[in-house]
């Protein structure tokens, strides 16, 4: 399992979070734990394989969100 924590700018509110995990979850086959925290900034789910950061990052983008960076690690 791999561990994906992103940063993620421009989320205000708890529909803003809702609206990134829903993208997330859609985009990324069996993504669980899908966390999105607007006052951290922070976006972070959990995938069987590495997630592509390029396809992240559009994914992000493509919300309407500034994707600013992610980390990805083994867990």
């Amino acid at each position: 399992m791999y561990k994906t924590t992103a940063t993620v700018e421009g989320m205000m509110c708890n529909m803003c979070e809702a609206h990134v995990q829903e993208a997330v979850r859609n985009a990324f086959d069996g993504a669980k734990k899908v966390k999105a925290d607007h006052k951290k900034n922070q976006l972070s789910f959990v995938t069987k394989e590495a997630p592509d950061i390029e396809a992240l990052k559009k994914i992000i983008t493509d919300t309407g969100y500034t994707f600013v960076g992610a980390e990805t690690s083994e867990d």
